[in-house]
């Protein structure tokens, strides 16, 4: 891509790293499915955006989340991380927002958090993970949370984890357990008929869903309230799906074939993705051809739809940092 575009895309899967939040993980040893922790900074941020014709990113923290065993610590660090999305949003207000990081298993945490980030700080939604320690999106014990957060209509950024097993040497999560996970989680969550009991809430699927567009005929049948592949089918689809790092001509056909063509948004994945890599998948889903409402509606009107402050995103080619 060597002239950047107009800035009209809303990237909705775009990371932050508080400074404060990589030195805690790096304490621990952790890192992001085999990732290196990436350093990150609003300038790097808006670099990025500027490169990529990104009007306003979403910014949510990744895996490994902030729960590490401790329901006291990870309250704290909840708050410290949201805290810090805040003030990026409050310093550059037409160009980011954030989805608030909960605290899972812990649910009363987690209540307490989403209320606190969606009514104190004015977070754009929330960030879940696939799966903590095993358990799914979808669990009984989970349902207090997608209550609270079904009553506010709530956007819910869905981010594959690392898988609760073995994984394969020589073969980092981030390759293809994430994938997996991200399937695994809208066959749960579909399966147990959240998507009925919480129709108001907007679930995005990291990474164009992981292999639910290609297999979903396959993964059909056990997803339905009846058995039938066409119950399944239109569960699956109520999903939204994001671009990140699923843009290439061999995912695209499946998505688009798959997808509702309103449920499907942009993504970057930056930084975790770098400013290369994240430009080599959005010059693919530049040049690939599709009808232009297509393109505008994955760019910018999709997201303008279900996060409120994505109205506001600027248009205009110069964008002030």
């Amino acid at each position: 891509m060597t002239n950047p575009p107009s800035p009209q895309r809303i990237d909705t899967h775009q990371h932050m790293v508080p400074p404060f939040y990589a030195q805690w993980l790096a304490a621990r040893g952790i890192t992001a499915g085999g990732l290196p922790i990436p350093e990150w900074t609003a300038e790097g941020a808006l670099d990025l955006m500027e490169a990529a014709g990104v009007a306003m990113g979403m910014l949510s923290v990744s895996t490994p989340g902030v729960h590490l065993g401790d329901d006291g610590q990870a309250r704290d660090m909840a708050r410290q991380v949201n805290e810090f999305a805040a003030s990026v949003v409050q310093k550059h207000p037409s160009r980011f927002g954030f989805f608030a990081t909960l605290t899972l298993p812990d649910v009363e945490g987690a209540i307490a958090e989403a209320r606190y980030a969606l009514d104190v700080l004015k977070a754009d939604g929330v960030v879940l993970l696939t799966n903590v320690g095993g358990v799914y999106l979808g669990a009984p014990a989970w349902e207090p949370l997608m209550a609270e957060l079904n009553s506010r209509k709530a956007v819910v950024f869905v981010h594959p984890s690392d898988l609760p097993g073995p994984g394969v040497e020589g073969i980092p999560p981030f390759a293809a357990d994430f994938l997996l996970d991200t399937t695994r989680t809208a066959i749960h969550y579909a399966k147990s008929g959240c998507l009925e009991r919480y129709p108001d809430l907007k679930v995005i699927l990291s990474h164009g869903g992981g292999f639910v567009p290609y297999a979903a005929e396959r993964i059909a049948r056990i997803c339905s309230p009846d058995g039938a592949n066409e119950g399944g089918i239109a569960r699956l689809r109520q999903f939204y799906f994001d671009t990140a790092l699923s843009s290439s001509p061999y995912a695209l056909p499946s998505l688009l074939a798959f997808a509702d063509p309103t449920h499907i948004t942009f993504g970057s994945d930056w930084p975790y993705a770098t400013k290369a890599r994240a430009l080599h998948f959005t010059g693919m889903l530049d040049a690939f051809e599709m009808p232009q409402a297509l393109r505008a509606a994955i760019h910018r009107g999709n997201a303008g739809r279900i996060i409120p402050r994505a109205i506001s995103a600027p248009r205009a080619t110069a964008i002030s940092r």
